[in-house]
């Protein structure tokens, strides 16, 4: 599944050829090249034995540095392959979006090439069971990203891309330190056996101390508050396809990353940092939605609502129970789905009336662009978390998880927080009917073209999977949580 992309990067290396000469050409191999890539996820989502998802499956483990201990493995478990099928999925549909939008900036070959190299690291991180292999590949996903954000990105451009890599070079130190303790004083590196082995060996403080540095460095990638100001920044003047995959699938890679690796390597850590990471879990919740309510730019507002959503998706890791974690995994994928596809969305606003600034763009989009207010409407329902839609129920479950808690976490202060989550979630409601209520309903500007221009084929083809899913999820949640509640029991302690 990485060779296909990596192969389709080093190929645009290559010297122009009759084959690759053009813009439309490149554009297309990328397309090509994501969707083998996407065909190799299918397969690998039909090959999955679902009778046993706790198990690591689809393996690969090959000697890398011996001398060192350092294995090539990778593999998934029903907690990895959700969002093994979500990067290939959404890589695919960036691709499908730029045959036909193509941002200004750098030339689209070396797009082409970023794009394909950050698919390798994000399939990557969610597939490797090697502590330093995790780190590689959770590094490779930097390099792109900030090219990506310099080179097409928008006017704050340059601050928005050094603040990005400046904020995750941190993260990334202290990752490694903390990693590095545990795997020292286990004696292995190997993520499995680290896993069963449930912190066995490891000393209490020492289990304190390497939770505290990995979850500080996943933290920033989360992003949680006040860790999180890189990202609206970054969001903002990304182009479209740079926001949809940093939101859809590089926060991911935070929140894995303490389900996969902090949680299961220094339990005790976990559960003494836990009404920590709640408490600001729950203070980013509703930070997010407030600074949503005063922002009028539609993209930034599409932004500080991530840091909120991934305030409930930190809250249910913080309850250290199945039901929370399962929340955390299920409102990784919902989120992936759905704010991607608000990013989709907001480009296609910003293509058609070209900016992003809410009172500019008026109202009565309903009359002007139906199809697109439409999908819009359906993407803020989606997001707000209407029942029956993919947002609910990570909501949900994280509030029921926060009710009840692990038994060694203090109740009260988890009730606490359910409280102030739950606001936020009201607060969510609010922002998004406002949004709604300023560009699609009233009457359009009389200075406004009658007609914005049709929605094209391609816009269809990169919306249409992301509806599609998050009304399967949302009706059928149970397609997830068959794959995520066993893994997430066996990583608890549970069996």
């Amino acid at each position: 599944m990485m060779a296909i992309p990596l192969a389709g990067a080093l190929a645009l290396l290559l010297p122009r050829d009759r084959f690759l000469s053009t813009g439309l050409a490149v554009r297309r191999f990328g397309a090509f090249a994501s969707g083998a890539t996407l065909l190799v996820a299918v397969a690998a989502l039909n090959a999955f034995d679902y009778a046993d998802p706790s198990a690591v499956q689809l393996g690969v483990d090959r000697e890398w540095a011996p001398a060192i201990g350092l294995r090539f493995h990778l593999g998934v478990d029903g907690i990895s392959l959700p969002l093994v099928a979500l990067t290939a999925l959404l890589t695919f549909l960036c691709f499908l979006h730029l045959l036909r939008h193509v941002p200004d900036g750098g030339d689209v070959r070396l797009l082409t090439a970023l794009l394909l190299v950050l698919e390798v690291g994000l399939l990557g991180t969610f597939t490797s069971l090697d502590l330093v292999l995790f780190f590689v590949f959770f590094e490779v996903v930097l390099i792109p990203m900030y090219a990506v954000i310099m080179l097409w990105g928008g006017p704050g451009r340059r601050a928005a891309a050094y603040k990005f890599v400046l904020y995750t070079l941190l993260g990334s130190g202290l990752l490694l330190a903390g990693m590095l303790l545990v795997a020292v004083d286990a004696g292995t590196l190997d993520m499995t056996e680290l896993a069963a082995r449930h912190g066995a060996g490891l000393t209490h403080g020492m289990q304190v101390t390497a939770f505290a540095l990995m979850g500080l460095g996943f933290a920033v990638k989360a992003p949680m508050w006040p860790l999180h100001t890189w990202l609206p920044d970054a969001h903002t003047e990304a182009p479209t396809v740079g926001s949809v995959l940093l939101a859809g699938v590089l926060l991911k890679m935070g929140t894995y990353g303490l389900v996969r690796v902090a949680v299961p390597l220094a339990p005790d850590g976990a559960a003494f940092w836990a009404p920590w990471l709640a408490l600001l879990a729950v203070i980013g919740i509703v930070y997010g939605a407030l600074a949503c309510l005063g922002q009028r730019d539609l993209k930034r507002m599409i932004a500080y609502s991530s840091v909120g959503h991934m305030g409930f998706v930190l809250l249910g890791i913080a309850t250290l129970t199945p039901v929370g974690v399962n929340a955390a995994l299920f409102g990784n994928i919902a989120h992936g789905l759905v704010t991607g596809l608000l990013f989709f969305l907001a480009g296609a606003v910003k293509e058609r009336w070209g900016t992003y600034d809410l009172d500019a763009l008026g109202g009565g989009m309903l009359a002007t662009a139906p199809r697109l207010a439409s999908v819009l409407t359906f993407a803020s329902v989606a997001s707000l978390g209407l029942p029956g839609l993919a947002g609910f129920w990570g909501e949900l479950m994280a509030l029921i998880g926060a009710y009840r808690p692990a038994p060694d976490l203090p109740r009260t202060a988890f009730l606490i927080f359910l409280a102030v989550a739950a606001l936020g979630a009201v607060l969510t409601a609010a922002y998004f009917l406002r949004m709604l209520s300023t560009i699609t309903h009233g009457r359009p500007d009389p200075a406004a073209p009658p007609r914005a221009p049709a929605v094209t084929v391609q816009e269809y083809a990169a919306w249409i999977p992301l509806v599609a899913l998050t009304l399967l999820i949302g009706l059928w949640p149970k397609t997830l949580l068959d794959v995520t509640t066993a893994p997430v029991r066996a990583l608890l302690g549970g069996g």
